[in-house]
C-alpha cells in the first residue's frame, strides 16, 4: 500500500466518523503531543473487551506505561459493555470502550459518565446467527423464537433493528439475556433459536461451527458505532490525558491497518483466540482512528436511545448530547 493510499484511507475513515472541525484541529495538535510533557494521573484504570483492537494493541505494547511512567495503569477485561460501564459508574474505572447500546442504558439509569471519543461505524462486525440446520430462513421467522442476546449490548440494538425490519413487534420474540460465552453454549445446544452477537465472538463461532447469517449490521442499517467513555471527575481533571490517549489509540489503529500480521499476533497472544479468528475479525473492521463525537454521530446515537425508549426497554427518554464531552477550544 502506498503512502498516498494510506493517507486517503485515513481521510475516508475520519470522514465516516464525521469528526467536527474542532476534532480536526485537535488531531493536528495530537501529532505534536509526543514532544510535550503531559502529567499523568496517579492511576488510570482502563476497561476493555476482546473487540477493543486499539486498546488491546496499546496494552500489549505497553505504550501508555511509557507515556505515563509515574501512573499506575491497570487493564481490566469485561465480557461486554454493560458490565464495563457499571464498573465505570461506580468508580472502578476511569476510561473504557463500548458499543452503541451500553451508554444508552447507563444514561437512562442515571450513571454519571461522559462520551469522550468515537471510532467509525463497524456494520459488518455484528450479526444475527442461526445454526446451519435451523428452519429459520428470514427475519420474519423470528416470530415466537428464543433469541440469545447480551442485554444492553450493541447486539441488543441489532436485534431491535432485526425485529423492526421483519415487521414484527418486540413482544413477538423471546429475548434470552446471556453473556457471550453463555449464549454460545446455549446456541450450540439449541436452547435458543438464534443469537445476536458481535466480533470476535461472531468470527470465532463462524469458523468453528459455520452458522448461517440471517442479517448483519450492514443489512439492518445498524451502524454499530464504538464509543470511548470516561468518568466525569477524570475528564474534568485530566483532559490533556484524553488527548494523549486518542493520539496513541489512533497510532495503534495505524498498526492494525498497515502491519496486519503484527496486529493479529498481538491480539491473538492477548486473547488466546486462534490467529484465523483474529484475522477474520480484523478484516471486517474498517480503519478506526479516534475523534470527538460529531453532531452526526450524536444524532445517530440518539436514534439508538429513542428506539430503546419506544420499546420500553429503558425507563425514561435520554438526551445523548447531555453527556457528550466538549473540550474547551483553548
Amino acid at each position: 500500500m502506498t503512502h498516498l493510499t494510506v493517507n486517503a484511507e485515513r481521510r475516508r475513515a475520519l470522514q465516516l466518523l464525521g469528526v467536527t472541525a474542532f476534532s480536526w484541529a485537535l488531531a493536528g495538535r495530537y501529532a505534536h503531543a509526543q514532544s510535550a510533557a503531559v502529567q499523568g494521573p496517579e492511576q488510570l484504570r482502563i476497561g476493555y473487551q476482546k473487540s477493543a483492537v486499539n486498546l488491546v494493541i496499546l496494552k500489549q505494547q505497553g505504550v501508555l506505561e511509557k507515556r505515563f511512567p509515574g501512573t499506575r495503569i491497570s487493564w481490566l477485561e469485561f465480557p461486554a459493555g454493560p458490565q464495563l460501564l457499571e464498573a465505570l459508574s461506580v468508580g472502578s474505572l476511569e476510561f473504557g470502550l463500548t458499543g452503541d447500546s451500553p451508554p444508552v442504558f447507563a444514561q437512562a439509569a442515571g450513571k454519571d459518565l461522559l462520551y469522550v471519543g468515537a471510532e467509525p461505524p463497524k456494520p459488518d462486525s455484528s450479526a444475527l446467527l442461526v445454526l446451519r440446520d435451523s428452519p429459520l430462513r428470514t427475519l420474519a421467522d423470528l416470530k415466537g423464537r428464543r433469541i440469545a442476546v447480551q442485554k444492553g449490548s450493541s447486539a441488543h440494538y441489532l436485534l431491535v433493528r432485526a425485529v423492526e425490519r421483519a415487521g414484527l413487534q418486540w413482544a413477538d420474540i423471546q429475548p434470552v439475556h446471556l453473556t457471550p460465552a453463555d449464549a454460545r453454549a446455549a446456541f450450540e445446544r439449541k436452547s435458543v433459536d438464534a443469537w445476536a452477537i458481535w466480533d470476535p465472538f461472531y468470527a470465532a463461532t463462524e469458523l468453528a461451527i459455520q452458522p448461517r447469517v440471517l442479517a448483519t449490521g450492514r443489512d439492518l442499517a445498524s451502524s454499530n458505532n464504538s464509543f470511548y467513555l470516561a468518568a466525569r471527575p477524570f475528564v474534568q481533571a485530566h483532559p490533556q490525558v484524553l488527548r494523549v490517549l486518542f493520539e496513541e489509540l489512533s497510532r495503534a489503529d495505524r498498526l492494525a491497518q498497515e502491519a496486519r500480521k503484527d496486529a493479529i499476533k498481538l491480539i491473538a497472544d492477548f486473547s488466546g483466540l486462534d490467529a484465523g479468528v483474529v484475522s477474520l475479525f480484523i478484516q471486517r473492521r474498517p480503519s478506526s482512528p479516534v475523534g470527538l463525537l460529531s453532531p452526526a454521530t450524536v444524532a445517530d446515537q440518539q436514534r439508538v436511545a429513542d428506539a430503546f425508549f419506544k420499546l420500553g426497554l429503558i425507563p425514561k427518554p435520554v438526551n445523548v448530547a447531555d453527556i457528550v464531552w466538549r473540550p474547551a477550544a483553548a
